[in-house]
């Protein structure tokens, strides 16, 4: 596939992210930081969100299947996913933790399980679409967040380029 294509794809995917309400403009800032000093810079803080994610989620389950769940620390737990959330920009995820504090703060069990279950749901629809948007660009091992740059990929400088495209693309959208 050419650049040009790839570039389209990218930018047209990314556009939509924000179309969707997945991601907001924290995600923009995120990517402003990233230079060429340092161009992995996006894939490695999200691949720490993800992880860190993970954890929180798999506590969150653990914390509401016990007879007597400990709703400060599911608070606890949910209050440090909303802010992680925020901090890449993943915007419906943070959403989902607002109402998911709230009902912690009722102390309803049934709601916070159904809670749980739509933070997942956003997790899980969020990751695949970040995937999806650093495999264009050429990060095909996003776990340990390379960049492959051999030939029928994107070189760092197309890449670059590319994200420089998406910048300009995303705030016209935001506004």
């Amino acid at each position: 596939m050419e650049v040009v294509q790839l570039q389209r794809r990218f930018v047209e995917y990314a556009a939509s992210l924000f179309r969707e309400g997945f991601l907001d403009g924290q995600f923009t800032q995120l990517q402003q930081l990233q230079d060429e000093s340092n161009p992995d810079f996006v894939v490695e803080v999200v691949s720490l969100f993800f992880e860190d994610s993970e954890k929180l989620l798999n506590d969150l389950s653990r914390a509401l299947d016990q007879q007597n769940v400990d709703f400060k620390r599911v608070d606890s737990h949910v209050h440090q996913l909303k802010g992680s959330s925020s901090s890449i920009g993943a915007q419906r995820i943070k959403n989902a933790c607002i109402a998911f504090r709230n009902y912690c703060e009722e102390q309803n069990t049934d709601a916070c399980l159904s809670c749980l279950q739509q933070v997942k749901q956003e997790y899980s629809l969020v990751k695949n679409k970040l995937e999806t948007l650093f495999r264009v660009t050429g990060a095909t091992d996003f776990d340990r967040g390379w960049v492959d740059t051999d030939d029928d990929r994107m070189n760092e400088f197309e890449v670059f380029r590319l994200r420089e495209d998406e910048r300009k693309l995303v705030g016209f959208v935001e506004s």
